[in-house]
């Protein structure tokens, strides 16, 4: 497959899942999330998208860069992390806008936290480039993660 064609199928793929999680955000952002109590630090809401955005584009240039590599024990191993943080990514959505699960959506969180140093500690044997594209996502998400303890505390 054309290098191309390949590095935007990866783009392609993590897009769609923020897409499909965006829309569970979406419903709960314009109703329920609104009546929540917030810290002072919560962004405002039209932040978020083009954070997110940003991100999956960033986790798909990672990840093309991480299947190209020559090592097919170490490429499986960064695969299958890769593809376990997006999986809790994705989740994670659900858990705190669609099903208003706060704690649960803490806990999750927490995963994803540790999912992403292990997604950058083994990009980085790999490929240093695409686990220091990583490096903001594990920000954001440490931001996000302050984030939704505090609005579970303040709820």
């Amino acid at each position: 497959m054309n290098k191309a064609v390949k590095l935007i199928l990866c783009i392609a793929l993590t897009l769609s899942v923020g897409a499909i999680g965006g829309i569970a955000t979406a419903s709960g952002v314009n109703n329920w999330y609104l009546t929540l109590n917030k810290p002072v630090f919560n962004p405002p809401n039209y932040l978020f998208g083009p954070v997110w955005t940003l991100l999956y584009i960033l986790m798909g240039i990672s990840f093309y860069l991480i299947l190209q590599a020559p090592n097919p024990v170490l490429r499986k191993r960064a695969i299958l992390i890769f593809c376990t943080q997006l999986v809790l990514n994705f989740c994670w959505s659900f858990l705190f806008f669609k099903f208003q699960l706060l704690g649960l959506a803490f806990i999750e969180i927490i995963f994803i936290w540790f999912s992403i140093i292990l997604m950058i500690i083994t990009f980085y044997k790999i490929n240093k480039t695409a686990s220091l594209i990583q490096i903001p996502y594990l920000l954001w998400v440490t931001f996000a993660s302050i984030l939704n303890g505090s609005i579970w505390v303040l709820n």
